[in-house]
């Protein structure tokens, strides 16, 4: 029976890179067979029935999109031994007669913990004029080091270039007194080289290897921060009458966990509707104005920070809001979570509330506009005209596009969402 990519989104000529069961494999259902690389994800494709994997039709750096052949599996018999034949005689040999088999709808590919963002790597094995083969985070690390990938002799497997291949380049033309230059086209043209250092030399030192949602999101971060024209505000929002709302929330709903994060993506999501043209994105010379309100939150997972979306947050409540999080939060540190999950956010939150710190200026997630930050709220002594009162404070930055908005309009929209949290029954008004 033949496997075939499933709905990974909108994405399309995504490559394949890495196998994670060789012919003769008994599978499961929900088993992994392969990982291919979204714009924004790494994701696992899962058997969408039991058998022996017979055959793929795919290689490594093969680009497919939804409906494409992968892999057979045997499916009549998922316990056979893999057969002795040649390929060419398990193209054109009859399977034995058997009852037909009737396959589930294919299981949505898993997104393993990986990427929030567009990614800006090239494809995996894409062949440089000098045929260099090399994965996306060997390519970012040669970007990185401003190093040439067809100067680079690999070593690698069928002549893939390895990070200890560039690694090894560096120390053989710095030894040489050979210069290392970035390219001169793209981001970051003309920057000098990444240093290179060899640490052993000064101590001890151990390496651990990033995981793919930092080698992914590293270059959407450097991406976003140097083509986008960062301007951060920063106010406060007096929470202190929200705060013992929140407590009154969770001790009425049992099965609720209402946090300060939920207040905040419902008073964005209020703010987006009053001021519309921080729910846009640039397309070019225009200006895209979405007439949704979805809002992306920052979940931490062991592997890396993802930011899935809640859809129409204006026309949900606080407590179907902080409901669905909880249920996103989950997904995303179990490894679950699809990529329509992460597709088609409006605007950002990211909270540092349940860690500490009185501000931070958070990185625009393109190709939004703009996104909010949330420090730990503290108590203050704030004076009411006639004494100092002590007041929960909950300091807010606003991360914006200059390119679509000014700092007038970021002072008021931050201004409407601090007022919002001061004071939520203007949320109903």
């Amino acid at each position: 029976m033949e496997v075939r990519l499933p709905d990974i989104g909108d994405y399309k000529n995504v490559p394949v890179v890495e196998f994670l069961v060789k012919p003769g494999d008994v599978v499961a259902v929900e088993d992994p067979l392969m990982t291919v690389e979204s714009d924004k994800a790494t994701m696992e494709i899962p058997a969408p029935f039991a058998g022996t994997v017979r055959e793929f039709a795919v290689a490594i750096g093969t680009r497919v999109s939804q409906g494409a052949l992968l892999l057979m599996i045997d499916a009549t018999a998922p316990t056979m031994a893999p057969s002795a034949a040649t390929p060419e005689t398990k193209k054109t040999e009859t399977a034995p007669a058997a009852p037909p088999v009737r396959a589930e709808p294919p299981a949505a590919a898993r997104v393993v913990p990986e990427a929030p963002m567009a990614s800006t790597l090239p494809a995996l094995t894409t062949e440089t004029a000098a045929g260099a083969h090399a994965t996306p985070s060997v390519r970012a690390f040669a970007r990185e080091l401003g190093v040439e990938l067809g100067t680079v002799k690999p070593s690698g497997a069928k002549g893939r270039i390895l990070r200890d291949d560039i690694t090894a380049h560096i120390k053989e033309r710095l030894a040489g007194g050979s210069p290392l230059q970035v390219p001169g086209s793209g981001i970051g043209a003309g920057l000098p080289a990444w240093p290179a250092v060899d640490f052993e030399k000064f101590g001890p030192i151990e390496r651990q290897p990033l995981s793919r949602i930092q080698k992914i999101s590293g270059g959407n971060l450097t991406r976003n921060w140097l083509t986008i024209p960062h301007v951060t505000n920063f106010d406060k929002a007096d929470v202190t009458g929200l705060e013992e709302f929140r407590k009154e929330l969770n001790a009425a709903n049992k099965d609720a966990k209402v946090t300060m994060v939920a207040f905040a993506i419902k008073a964005s999501a209020l703010a987006l509707k009053a001021y519309s043209r921080f729910n846009a994105s640039l397309d070019g010379e225009e200006l895209v104005l979405k007439n949704y309100v979805h809002i992306g939150f920052a979940a931490d997972t062991p592997k890396g920070l993802m930011v899935p979306v809640i859809r129409d947050c204006d026309r949900k409540g606080v407590l179907e809001i902080a409901t669905e999080m909880r249920a996103l939060a989950d997904k995303a540190r179990g490894g679950g979570l699809s990529a329509a999950d992460m597709q088609g956010g409006c605007f950002s939150v990211s909270s540092l509330g349940g860690i500490g710190g009185a501000g931070f200026t958070p990185i625009i997630n393109a190709p939004e506009v703009a996104i909010l930050g949330a420090g730990r709220s503290a108590m203050e002594a704030i004076w009411d005209g006639k004494a100092f009162q002590p007041k929960l404070i909950m300091p807010v930055s606003l991360s914006w596009d200059h390119r679509v908005v000014d700092g007038v309009a970021a002072a008021r929209f931050l201004g409407h969402i601090a007022a919002l949290l001061g004071d939520f029954r203007r949320a109903i008004v």
